[in-house]
């Protein structure tokens, strides 16, 4: 029997994984494939994920193997949710923490109330500049490169839409927010916005990604039980189609 040919997923699996933090989007798709190969012995696989997750964000992603990663787009336009950690008072070139701090702005005006108010006003469609550090494409180069660069660079908007947004902790500097949104949707840029409203500065300090469509986290394996899961097979011989 032909391994590379006859194997459950060069036929197509969907797999969902607890993307770890620090973690490239490109980094968990190697480990998996390092997995099926050295567990396996699956040499040649297409392994894609439906969707990149930034390293400083964990949370569900959705890897498709075989044939089932001509299925990948129908997974990115699904809605997201997420649960946004974003801190008042003070704001980043990036809008997270993956630069130093540039600003400072008071937060004693800030309410639960007002922040409650302040949320039903991202409700619908929006209208939003993606940050300069991100993956989008500027002129055929990736603006993150133009932002390590120093160069001062305003993205277009781009139409997102927001569905839900639950105020879930507060706090000063920080409080969790649980957004449900379309795809396209940046969360730092969110974390900008809101500060902005509300007449102060904000980043976002962390974020989970709690599920794609139907796909929840609580559904999701780590990298240890995956591997477990893959040595059972190759002792069990069942991965053959």
């Amino acid at each position: 029997m032909n391994e590379e040919r006859d194997n459950i997923f060069n036929q197509g699996q969907v797999l969902m994984f607890d993307k770890p933090l620090y973690w490239t989007s490109f980094d968990l798709v190697n480990k998996v494939r390092i997995m099926f190969r050295k567990i396996l012995g699956i040499k040649k696989l297409k392994v894609g994920h439906a969707g990149t997750l930034d390293p400083l964000a964990t949370g569900v992603m959705i890897l498709c193997t075989g044939k089932s990663t001509k299925r990948i787009i129908e997974f990115q336009d699904l809605d997201k949710e997420y649960i946004a950690t974003v801190h008042f008072g003070e704001t980043t070139p990036s809008f997270d923490l993956e630069t130093e701090i540039d600003g400072h702005y008071p937060t004693s005006h800030i309410t639960r109330k007002s922040v409650q108010n302040t949320l039903e006003k991202f409700l619908g469609e929006q209208k939003q500049v993606p940050p300069l550090y991100s993956a989008k494409l500027v002129e055929g180069k990736r603006a993150y490169e133009i932002a390590r660069k120093g160069k001062a660079k305003k993205l277009d908007p781009v139409t997102i839409f927001i569905k839900e947004l639950e105020l879930i902790e507060f706090g000063i500097p920080e409080s969790k927010i649980r957004m449900l949104c379309s795809k396209g949707t940046y969360v730092r840029a969110f974390a900008r916005d809101l500060g902005e409203v509300l007449g102060s500065g904000c980043y976002l300090s962390a974020l989970k990604r709690t599920a794609i469509g139907p796909y929840k986290l609580d559904k999701a394996r780590n990298l240890e039980k995956f591997e477990n899961y893959l040595v059972q097979m190759k002792q069990n011989g069942n991965y053959y189609v």
